[in-house]
Order: structure tokens, then sequence, then C-alpha cells
């Protein structure tokens, strides 16, 4: 496994290493020993997520104020622009951004550790995301940053409006919203 820094000290990019042949593929999407010493974090996943969405769908940003959660996140069918955004007020890059491409194809997977609203948006006809978690989902303690708040100025990849839950529309802007410290 490679690991790729990102501008966010704590945010990995974790590409596996992929063994192909004319029968197809093979690849550990998950390990760990190689994780704990490559990333340099000792955590308990307790939790794995699946979801499918369409084109154009928007996830996010949500984040959890209590029972905060880290997540390893990969696409098994098509792509999605995933985003982490920094909300702990202790950090040198608070209100900073990362995203990154994640796709079938690549098999790159993104570490966003508890502290960090989370979201992605459908750049294929359809993706299929599935992410470990480290704690539980907590809907009492969930909440939502506004996708296009201007403070944050996510440059999603996208051609017209996204397609949104009713609770990602009422997403908090930055400035309103309960940070960590």
């Amino acid at each position: 496994m490679n690991i790729i820094s990102t501008d966010i000290a704590d945010v990995f990019v974790l590409e596996p290493r992929v063994f192909g042949d004319d029968r197809g593929f093979f690849f550990e999407s998950y390990n760990e020993r190689a994780f704990q010493e490559k990333v340099g974090v000792n955590v308990q996943f307790v939790q794995d997520n699946y979801s499918r969405s369409a084109r154009h769908v928007l996830r996010g940003l949500h984040y959890q104020t209590q029972q905060t959660q880290g997540k390893l996140v990969r696409v098994t069918v098509g792509e999605i622009f995933d985003v982490a955004v920094d909300l702990r007020q202790s950090s040198p890059t608070f209100g900073n951004w990362v995203g990154y491409h994640l796709s079938a194809e690549n098999k790159h997977q993104l570490w966003i550790p508890g502290g960090f609203a989370h979201g992605f948006l459908v750049i294929s006809e359809i993706a299929e995301v599935a992410y470990k978690a480290t704690d539980y989902y907590a809907p009492q303690y969930e909440r939502s940053l506004l996708w296009n708040d201007p403070t944050v100025a996510i440059a999603w990849p996208l051609d017209g409006d996204p397609i949104l839950s009713s609770k990602d529309k009422l997403g908090q802007p930055f400035k309103e919203a309960e940070v960590f410290q």
C-alpha cells in the first residue's frame, strides 16, 4: 500500500498494490497492521456502510459532534469526488478542504479522521461507495455543513445543480456550524 499525503496533514489517500492478469485483479482493500504502520493511527472500525447513488447526487457534508467517525472511503462501482472539511479549531488547516477523485478504476481510498465533515459528489452514471467507520452512527449528534458554503468554497466538479436530500439542503453555513476544539 502506498500512502499519499494531502494538503491536510491527517487526511491520506491510500493506493493499494493491485495484482492483475488476464483473469482480472486482486488487491487487499484493508490490512489493519499496514494501515496502522503507514497512516500512523490505531483505530478500530466498528461499522461498514454502503451506498448507491446516481450522477449529480451530492451526499454531505456530514459529521457527528459526539461519537465522531473516522472514515476509510472507497468506491466499488463508478467514480466520485470525495471531500473532507477540517472542523477542528485547534488545527492549522481549520476550515480548509481537500477533495479527491475515487473510483472503481483507480481503487484509491481516502482516510478521513474524526473532526471532519465528509461528503461526495457522484461523477459517473452511478456510484457505489463503501466505507468503514470508527464509531457507530448516532443521528442525535449528526450535523450537515452546507455543501456550497462560500467560506469553505469547495470547487465541486459540477455542471448545474446537485441532487440533494432534504436534510442536506438544510446544512449549516460554516460560520454557524458546531465545530471541534
